[in-house]
């Protein structure tokens, strides 16, 4: 393996290494990734802008500190993308979207102040579906961005640049934001690690929204170690989060949703090699396709209050297509917005019903893997990934194979609602066994 491969593929706690060894300083690693965009980028088009003078003096000074032995942080050095939809102060922040291609950010989102504090280093913007309200990554103003695992396949959505950024090895982790799956289902279409922490636990503030009451903001990884890197990080948490295996797992019943035959194989087979004692499978009686369709309207509903400013109805700058979901959303009466929103609290209920007795839900991050463009986005996409926004539960998926075409199947792993750094314990301990 030559320097160039080797560099892609470092995660954050191999980058650390090397920086506090010398042998790699956060300067240079940073040339490296702008020459990773520079060749891999017009083909994979993940990153819609590059912050390149503003990221070559957050390196250097990140290496002056290296060289002096005062590291801020375990991200110091570490360059990462942030999803269009995230405000970076002095840069476009449009959320994909053509009306706001003028709007330049005054201040950086919180978690932007966040990881800049800690000494990360801005890299860009990367590429994402319209408004975040989709399903593959196929924005009609910026482009299509496509999968770098297989040619002419999306990455998935609404995230699908910041993971599609990561997985070809253009920079070794991003933010997203996830409202019933953006920054898991692209991570699981990838081959990466997508962490949605607890609601409130990265800030939003500073983010154009789709929907107030479901939007988390995520990360995209290489590990679920990296994924504890950033935690740390921006949280402050100064202890260890231990590797530990859950006591016991309840899994989804998967036969609720139409899932392909190889990633219910995949499933089953990890469920095998976890072997850890399971409980009955959960949800029975959830309806995931009415679940799915509440969670929907208020996205809109809450997406349409917001754009409202901008007169989306007869702009030219939001295309049909969106226009005509915020309308719709825009047109629910309160009652139906009433019953939306109490369709997703029974996911609440359930949740704390089922964590008197178990300590993890477990289940397929999609139904399927990534699939090509021009094909019909599945229905059922978000089935596994919507309880946890619903249910305001951290989750994170890992890879744990792939189906017989090549492409990633991801393992979605759901703790407590408030039990982060329990879920990213548990994590590190099933990730040891793929």
């Amino acid at each position: 393996m030559n320097k160039k491969q080797s560099l892609e593929d470092l995660t954050l706690s191999q980058l650390r290494e090397a920086f506090l060894a010398k042998t790699l300083t956060p300067s240079d690693f940073l040339e490296f990734c702008l020459d990773c965009i520079d060749r891999l980028n017009p083909k994979i088009n993940a990153v819609l802008e590059i912050y390149a003078d503003t990221a070559r003096a957050a390196a250097a000074a990140s290496t002056e500190r290296y060289a002096a032995g005062r590291a801020r942080s375990a991200i110091d050095g570490m360059p990462m993308g942030v999803k269009a939809n995230i405000a970076v102060r002095g840069y476009v922040c449009h959320a994909g979207i053509k009306a706001y291609e003028d709007r330049i950010a005054k201040y950086d989102a919180d978690i932007v102040h966040q990881l800049r504090r800690a000494g990360a280093i801005i890299i860009g913007s990367l590429n994402m579906e319209e408004g975040a309200l989709g399903a593959q990554t196929d924005n009609p103003w910026f482009g299509k961005c496509y999968n770098p695992v297989k040619d002419g396949y999306t990455p998935g959505g609404s995230s699908g640049g910041s993971a599609a950024a990561v997985a070809a090895g253009m920079m070794p982790a991003s933010l997203g934001t996830d409202t019933m799956g953006s920054v898991r289902i692209p991570s699981s279409y990838c081959g990466i690690v997508g962490f949605k922490p607890t609601p409130g636990t990265y800030s939003t503030k500073g983010v154009i929204p789709l929907s107030t009451t479901l939007d988390t903001v995520g990360t995209h990884t290489k590990t679920v170690k990296d994924a504890v890197m950033i935690y740390g990080a921006v949280t402050g948490f100064k202890g260890k989060i231990d590797t530990r295996a859950p006591r016991n797992m309840s899994p989804f019943d998967i036969s609720q949703s139409d899932v392909s035959p190889d990633v219910s194989t995949a499933f089953v087979a990890a469920l095998e090699t976890i072997n850890i004692p399971t409980t009955v499978p959960v949800l029975k009686g959830y309806d995931y396709s009415k679940q799915r369709r509440a969670g929907l309207i208020i996205s809109e509903y809450e997406g349409a209050k917001y754009h409202a400013h901008k007169n989306f109805e007869t702009s030219d700058g939001f295309s049909e297509q969106f226009k005509s979901m915020l309308a719709f959303g825009a047109k629910q009466s309160p009652q139906k917005i009433t019953e939306a929103k109490e369709k997703l609290s029974n996911a609440t209920h359930m949740a704390d019903d089922f964590f008197n007795d178990a300590s993890c839900l477990i289940a397929p991050t999609a139904p399927q893997t990534a699939f090509e463009f021009g094909q019909d986005v599945p229905v059922n996409q978000a089935d596994f990934t919507a309880f946890a926004n619903f249910a305001k539960l951290p989750a994170l998926s890992l890879p744990i194979g792939n189906d017989t075409h090549g492409l990633p199947i991801g393992l979605q792993v759901m703790a407590k609602s408030g039990r982060d750094r329990a879920l990213l314990g548990m994590a590190l301990a099933l990730e040891a066994k793929f």
